[in-house]
This record gives structure tokens, sequence and C-alpha cells, in this order.
């Protein structure tokens, strides 16, 4: 039986990467000269150090800029608000990757409601779509690249015939 799996799964030699060129990048700027501005990551969080929120602003941009350019979509970031303190601020970006339970039950509720001939199950920090036809499926994920109801990047992974 034809199946496939929906995740949100974020590279993370990449986002390594695209930090370390943000980091070089405000490195070399002529405005954060002195500043001690920088991007850190910590597991799935990424906090951002600088000494205005004007430059945690301006930081924010170049990060986004050097995840775009390397296929990670900002929609998988969780940004939280600026904490100036002392002099200094600082901002905390959570990326999300894997389905949470509440987006999954979601995007059943959708596969459900479009009345299409598959069924979709719940499994882990994914769900998976099975179908009796290859049609079917393609045209699941077609359904759900369309929709705007789902805030965060979707990949389709291990299609079977």
């Amino acid at each position: 039986m034809p199946s496939f799996d929906v995740v949100s799964e974020i590279n993370e030699h990449e986002l390594n990467n695209a930090i370390d060129q943000a980091n070089r990048d405000i490195d070399a700027r002529y405005d954060f000269k002195g500043a001690e501005a920088r991007v850190e990551r910590s597991e799935w969080e990424l906090t951002l150090h600088a000494k205005t929120e004007f430059q945690i602003e301006q930081m924010s941009t170049i990060l986004y800029q050097k995840l775009a350019k390397r296929g990670i979509d900002i929609r998988s970031l969780k940004v939280d608000e600026v904490k100036t303190a002392n002099l200094k601020a600082s901002q905390k970006i959570t990326v999300r990757h894997g389905i949470e339970s509440e987006l999954a039950k979601k995007i059943v509720k959708l596969i459900k409601d479009s009345k299409m001939k598959v069924q979709a199950q719940i499994q882990g920090e994914q769900v998976r779509v099975t179908g009796k036809k290859r049609d079917d499926l393609q045209e699941a994920i077609a359904m759900l690249r369309a929709t705007d109801q789902i805030d965060m990047p979707l990949q389709f992974t291990n299609f079977r015939d």
C-alpha cells in the first residue's frame, strides 16, 4: 500500500553554517565594531546578543538572510521579544523542528476534511499518510502544500509504492 511521511526537519549542518556566516558578517560590519554582538546556539535555541535593540534588529535581518540562502525556512523560527538590561540586549529565537502533536492533529483533520481516499495517522513527530493509489497521495501532498493553515515548513519523505 503506497504511503509517505509528513515531517518538519531542519538540517543542523546548514543551521550551523548560517550562524557562522552571520557571525562573520556581524564581525566585519563597521557599525558593530566593539559591540560584542554575536549569535549563539545551544541545541535548538539561538540567542542574539548586542548592546542595543536596534543592533538586535540588524543582526536578525542578517541571520534571516543567511538562513534563507542555506535553505532553512524562516517559518520554522519562533522569535521572542528583545530583552534589554544593563546596557545589553538579547533575543531568543527557538528553531522549531518535528511536528508537534497539535500541528499533527491539524494535518490529520485537514486530510480527513478533504474527503480524499487516504488515511493519516500520527507517529511520534511525523504523520504517515497511506492510500490505495499513488495519485491520491500526490493529491494529498498538493493539498498540504497549498493550504495556508499550517505555519510550519513541511517535507514529504519516505514515499513508497
